[in-house]
């Protein structure tokens, strides 16, 4: 997976010889490369955005996680469904159904072997 990236990433001088900083798009790519419970935290987190209601961050960090980890060509081969209607379900005005959104889910747990359950927390009162 090819990451597109700035002039002003990978540790490189601006021309007054300071050193430049990475995006933070691309420290989230290099770290999921290489940081499994990183990767589980994500989706993790993604999902919690979703139970408590804010679909539109929810949709964010799948398209964050996606992005650094399976790329929505791979999600597609894995869910059935055509790339282009992911990143659109997934985009700032998707409105993805349940079917849809619940294979996807079901997709990348299975890209990251693991299986996610919903745990009950009561609040303080």
């Amino acid at each position: 997976m090819s990451v597109t990236s700035n002039s002003a990433v990978h540790g490189r001088t601006n021309a007054a010889g300071a050193r430049m900083r990475r995006s933070g798009r691309e420290i989230v790519w290099a770290r999921a490369q290489n940081d499994t419970r990183f990767r589980e935290a994500m989706l993790t987190e993604a999902i919690n955005e979703l139970l408590a209601g804010d679909l539109e961050a929810g949709k964010a960090m799948f398209r964050d996680y996606v992005n650094a980890t399976i790329t929505f060509g791979g999600l597609a081969k894995k869910t059935g469904l055509p790339g282009k209607s992911l990143q659109r379900m997934l985009g700032p005005r998707g409105n993805p159904t349940a079917e849809c959104l619940f294979g996807v889910i079901k997709a990348l747990q299975a890209f990251e072997h693991i299986r996610l359950a919903v745990k009950s927390t009561r609040r303080a009162a």
